[in-house]
């Protein structure tokens, strides 16, 4: 185990050091059963690898975070969501290609995510400007957001994966959501720890992704094929 940042030794306490090694370990996971589900119906596309990526991201999380002390289940929009110590743990798929973590943006400005970011993520880091104008209807907030206590507190993991090339980040970290472009405005995110065997996720023969925490340049996002919907 690698030496545990202040940020996470405060957001979770004597848990951080395991939960730095579970989160990636368990995105390895549900890669490798994206995968396989991908070569089973042997198609062409990559829509079995990327649908299923979605669903089997939550219950990897599921499988691999409920042993700790103080986990709890949440049912959202129909996935199972790990909540430890108030912290809601949800992942966010946000590159097919090795793009640092602050390009990650979500398809669009409403919905289930986009409430989930502006109701329990951080606060903004620049207020709205105030033009005078009557407050403008916000869309209905999703009803499953009921389910989560007010205190409860979400915890952004953003990674860049690839059928062919795998996981190759794994961030966490706090983000709130800017409206205009739908990027993601990091306050605060960190990489984190590599699983012990990278090479799990990957076909018999095929060489092991390559594992790049280092920071970089902002990049544009990939947007040539379209994520599953967020």
């Amino acid at each position: 185990m690698g030496p545990v940042t202040p940020w996470a030794r405060e957001t979770f306490g004597g848990l951080a050091g395991r939960l730095a090694e579970a989160i990636p370990a368990c995105l390895l996971q549900a890669h490798d059963r994206a995968r396989h589900g991908h070569e089973g119906v042997n198609t062409q596309t990559l829509e079995a690898y990327g649908h299923g990526l979605h669903a089997v991201q939550y219950e990897a999380l599921a499988s691999g975070l409920a042993p700790f002390e103080g986990a709890r289940a949440i049912r959202l929009q129909g996935r199972t969501v790990m909540v430890i110590d108030n912290k809601v743990i949800y992942p966010i798929r946000y590159a097919k290609k090795d793009l640092p973590v602050t390009s990650a943006r979500l398809r669009r400005a409403v919905g289930f995510r986009a409430d989930l970011i502006r109701r329990h993520g951080p606060e903004p880091m620049q207020q709205a400007f105030d033009l005078g104008l009557e407050e403008l209807d916000e869309p209905e907030v999703h009803p499953d957001l009921a389910l989560l206590p007010p205190e409860f507190r979400l915890i952004t993991v953003a990674y860049a994966c690839s059928m062919e090339r795998g996981v190759m980040r794994v961030e966490w970290g706090a983000a709130e959501l800017r409206r205009e472009d739908r990027y993601l405005i990091w306050h605060h995110h960190e990489p984190l720890l590599p699983p012990a065997d990278p090479r799990a996720a990957q076909a018999p023969g095929q060489a092991a992704p390559r594992t790049n925490f280092r920071a970089r340049t902002h990049q544009p996002p990939d947007v040539s094929e379209p994520l599953p919907r967020q």
